[in-house]
């Protein structure tokens, strides 16, 4: 039984190092049937280690997640608290330039479903949500303001421009845009 595990936590080692270089070639929609092909298993080992597609996603992720959410516990710390939420949203956005499915991943879920427990979806919420409470208590970013709706509006920016030529610049010029008219007095600049 031991060696059982020790079997299935290789497996679920190797599925997932195959994954990620799958759904870094070809994002969300990276084939389970190849990525099975490639670690040398059957579809249905990896449909026992990974259920859906969004669990694979999931995981494939959930290092990447983990680290944007100790950074917002970091900037809850900064004194200026729409800098703060700016740099933190900003990140997520180059993250998910850089890992394609990202974005997909984050939006495979509602963002108010709280059914999944620890999602990406759920975590980044979570985290984000502390740094705009804070900069809504400070009369830095307008009342009304939901963390949906920011996370919304990032995950918008890496689909929308995920296919450019240059994604990151037109990314860049977005958020620019969008978050000038996220400051309570609505004329504050972004600040790197």
């Amino acid at each position: 039984m031991t060696g059982q595990r020790s079997d299935a936590r290789r497996n679920y080692a190797h599925i997932l190092t195959v994954a990620e270089a799958e759904v870094a070639a070809r994002g969300a929609q990276a084939s389970l049937e190849r990525i099975a092909r490639t670690a040398g298993v059957g579809s249905a080992t990896v449909r026992r280690h990974f259920p859906t597609r969004k669990a694979l996603l999931e995981a494939v992720f959930r290092e990447r997640i983990h680290v944007l959410c100790e950074h917002a516990e970091t900037l809850c710390g900064e004194k200026d608290t729409y800098s703060a939420l700016v740099r933190w949203l900003h990140e997520l956005l180059a993250y998910s330039l850089a890992a394609r499915g990202l974005a997909d991943t984050i939006s495979y879920q509602p963002l108010q479903d709280e059914d999944l427990e620890h999602s990406c979806a759920t975590d980044l919420k979570d985290a984000g949500d502390r740094l705009l409470r804070r900069a809504i208590a400070d009369n830095a970013v307008q009342a009304g303001v939901s963390i949906e709706d920011l996370l919304t509006l990032v995950v918008g920016i890496a689909l929308a421009t995920e296919n450019y030529t240059a994604p990151a610049r037109q990314a860049e010029r977005a958020f620019r845009l969008a978050v000038m008219g996220l400051h309570a007095n609505g004329h504050r600049a972004v600040s790197d």
